[in-house]
């Protein structure tokens, strides 16, 4: 399953995996809080944990809704004292309420954001407790992405994920600890600032943090600064004699500096973590994307991250692992993680293959103030938990204008996805933020347009004069247009971010368009969509639906098992041609 430590940008070595084997119990009368389930758990089958009670891996495999579940199991506490223990989780669908000992820990909302509770004051030396309550709803006021709100799947809609879905684990700290790094790359200075920001008790003996940073073996530089409050900021040359020793992050090279904190109460240490960064540079000129300051010509596939016995939670890391490298045979140097949160281990190893990396929110499907509040909660929680990955090159909030159906002309819609842009501006001045992915977009670093047409003679007809479409002269996909009213182009890069959909399979299934009926059929229609994009200078890069088969959706160069349903190698020789 899962052993490796889950969260690679802050790695500790004292460590305790907490997947497996659990108790559960369906609560559909929503007693078990009422009856102290959490001091005296009742009779219960077992769940395998991470995967959710939806899927085969879990053992139950019971695909209908139940809105509230729980979880129990023992561990074993042999705290020293001064330390602390923290529970960790990388996600919970979508409520989550935690004890340990009967004793009230904490909560969290939010399927995709990961969270952590210290739980020392509740700790017993030797066995104890964890029991978790999940409530998930079908409400479209809460981001979902594509989990279905209905009783079965629909269009691209599919079985909907309760409960832990995540690794859950354990670690010891001391009373002071490192809590949050976030590491900004300078290529243009070789620079990488470091704010580092502590959690607990400052120790009565003065306290410095040592870091050292190495590149493939070989010390960079290393110092020892001290620490007077619960934030320090570091700002380290990794530049020597010759601006050229820098190395700096790529697909084609994805070279990564390790870099190491020591924190010290006097000359003891009293945490140590171990982290990583790529230097990298994204940024906008001229109507091109660049990566590190030259132009970056994008070649993505949508990818839903689903699996066929564990749903949305990867079955284990060489499922991970896998996946990318079946991205990276059929000739993409990225992918657009679509509707989802990934496994924080998926973007280690795309940070490490050097796979480029949108990273798109789950849609909610209303518009409320409820829903604005949960949506920018927990999408900030994702900005700063993934900050530091140097993959992600593109921050996508919003998609189709799901959850925002008349941002054309709401303005109240449009001013939503105004705050959420400068919002994540204000956080990370890095990266592109597109609003909103499709059509119809407000202010947006990127242009980007969905259209599933299905040939490349009809796209170039509709395609080859850029100023009507980026104009709102006409518009394509049908009936979008490429701005909200009250917004225009401001000579944003154009990406045709969805494109394909070519359903393929033999029987029923969802697809977009006509279903082809052979793999020659299937190549000649991805020849000609591909090519077409290709040869518009204005286009930037794209991104075809999609890397695999998902439940009733057909639309995968691989079947769901992640079998090859047309010639790989040729569509590699398509998109590097």
């Amino acid at each position: 399953m899962y052993n490796h430590y889950p969260r690679p940008q802050l790695q500790r070595k004292d460590w305790y995996n907490l997947n497996g084997a659990w108790d559960f119990h369906f609560d559909d009368e929503n007693k078990g809080e009422e009856l102290g389930w959490y001091q005296q758990f009742p009779s219960a089958q077992k769940i395998l944990v991470p995967y959710s009670y939806e899927s085969t891996m879990s053992g139950i495999r019971d695909q209908t809704h139940h809105k509230v579940v729980w979880y129990h199991r023992t561990f074993h506490a042999d705290l020293q004292d001064g330390k602390r223990l923290l529970l960790n989780f990388e996600g919970v669908d979508y409520e989550a309420k935690v004890w340990v000992n009967g004793r009230f820990v904490g909560s969290h909302t939010g399927a995709y954001a990961a969270f952590s509770f210290d739980i020392t004051k509740a700790l017993l030396q030797g066995e104890n407790t964890i029991t978790v309550r999940a409530e998930d709803s079908i409400s479209c006021l809460q981001p979902r992405g594509k989990q279905r709100w209905k009783k079965e799947n629909f269009g691209c809609w599919y079985v909907q994920t309760t409960g832990i879905w995540k690794t859950v684990w354990l670690e010891e700290v001391s009373a002071f600890y490192i809590e949050k790094v976030k590491m900004t790359p300078d290529i243009d200075q070789g620079l990488i600032d470091i704010i580092i920001d502590f959690a607990g008790t400052l120790p009565q003996e003065d306290s410095s943090l040592l870091y050292e940073i190495v590149l493939e073996g070989k010390k960079v530089c290393a110092s020892q600064v001290s620490v007077m409050e619960h934030s320090l900021r570091i700002t380290a040359s990794l530049l020597r004699e010759e601006p050229w020793t820098l190395a700096l992050w790529s697909p084609d090279s994805p070279r990564l500096y390790d870099i190491s904190f020591q924190l010290l109460a006097g000359s003891t240490v009293i945490d140590q973590v171990d982290s990583y960064f790529g230097m990298r540079k994204i940024s906008i000129e001229n109507g091109k994307v660049l990566l590190n300051n030259l132009p970056l010509y994008q070649r993505l596939i949508l990818d839903q991250g689903y699996w066929e016995d564990s749903d949305l939670t990867p079955s284990d890391e060489e499922a991970i692992l896998r996946d990318i490298d079946l991205i990276l045979k059929a000739g993409y140097n990225g992918l657009r993680k679509h509707q989802k949160i990934e496994d924080a281990r998926f973007l280690y190893w795309c940070d490490r293959k050097g796979l480029l990396v949108w990273s798109e929110m789950a849609a909610q499907y209303s518009f409320r103030d409820s829903g604005m509040q949960k949506f920018t909660r927990e999408w900030m929680e994702i900005v700063e938990q993934n900050y530091n990955h140097p993959s992600i090159i593109t921050w996508t909030p919003f998609n189709e204008s799901w959850g925002i159906d008349n941002i054309a002309s709401d303005v109240a819609q449009q001013q939503f996805t105004i705050a959420i842009y400068h919002l994540t501006k204000a956080f990370d001045t890095m990266r592109p933020v597109i609003v909103n992915d499709g059509w119809e977009h407000t202010v947006s670093d990127i242009l980007t347009l969905h259209d599933y047409v299905e040939s490349g003679d009809e796209f170039l007809e509709r395609y080859r004069d850029k100023n009507k479409i980026v104009s709102n002269e006409i518009p394509f996909n049908k009936h979008r247009y490429a701005f909200a009213k009250g917004y225009q182009y401001q000579g944003q890069p154009v990406i045709i971010s969805e494109y394909g959909g070519i359903a393929f399979q033999n029987g029923e299934g969802w697809g977009y368009g006509q279903q082809v009926k052979s793999e020659e059929e299937f190549m000649r229609r991805f020849e000609s969509i591909t090519s077409a994009i290709k040869s518009l200078d204005y286009i930037s890069g794209f991104c075809y639906t999609q890397l695999t088969d998902v439940q009733q959706e057909i639309n995968g160069l691989y079947t769901i098992g992640r079998e090859p349903k047309v010639n790989i190698e040729k569509i590699s020789e398509i998109n590097r041609r």
